[in-house]
């Protein structure tokens, strides 16, 4: 992109999406454009990344890390930036700057790495770091013009940990999620039946209570 239409972006704030269906963050993303001809519109992506290496950790989250990290003497190898998502949106024309929401999709399946992460966080915050990409769409007066967003638009934020509770607590309400196989999810449907239980919740007690009394 050449200096006259030099864009830059930086994350303002992150917080939930309050009638969203699904759990949906709303990052606030400042846009400043240089140059004299506004922007007609920006397609705009961003790759969402964790950067666990930049805070510390409690005895009690270092033990929810440990399926992912591996324990603590072993961090310095196993602590790597890992992707959260991708997330898209698309941005109507301004001139000089503006401020535009960029919608999170979020998921709470404990088998996905970042919602494990998350998930063992108590306090603190949540180290992101936002790479931009897409493409700018300049109208100037002899017609328009398509540039790509530099490969190097990058912005770090510090998303506190209750805005991530505040959204799950929101969503699902003293739950979570765990993906099961088929056959385990009819064998637990069965071992539910045969016992007389409820729900899958009391079920999943019942199993662990069982296991605690054999060890």
């Amino acid at each position: 992109m050449s200096p006259a239409y030099a864009t830059t972006f930086a994350v303002l704030d992150i917080r939930p999406e309050p009638y969203a269906v699904t759990p949906i963050l709303s990052a606030r993303v400042g846009i400043a454009s240089i140059g004299e001809e506004p922007v007609h519109a920006i397609a705009l992506r961003a790759q969402v990344r964790i950067d666990p290496g930049r805070r510390s950790y409690s005895d009690v989250e270092t033990a929810g890390l440990l399926d992912l990290f591996g324990p603590r003497e072993r961090w310095s190898q196993t602590q790597r930036s890992f992707l959260w998502m991708h997330c898209a949106t698309t941005i109507p024309g301004f001139s000089g700057g503006a401020e535009v929401d960029l919608p999170m999709s979020c998921t709470y399946d404990f088998e996905v790495a970042a919602s494990k992460y998350l998930h063992a966080l108590r306090a603190g915050t949540v180290p992101l770091l936002f790479l931009f990409s897409g493409t700018v769409f300049i109208r100037g007066s002899t017609g328009f013009a398509v540039q790509q967003i530099p490969w190097d638009r990058e912005d770090r934020y510090d998303m506190p940990v209750a805005v991530w509770q505040e959204l799950m607590a929101t969503q699902f309400p003293e739950t979570g999620w765990v993906r099961l196989r088929e056959d385990t999810m009819a064998a637990l449907a069965q071992f539910k039946a045969q016992h007389g239980l409820l729900n899958f919740d009391d079920t999943v007690g019942h199993l662990l209570a069982t296991a605690e009394e054999s060890a």
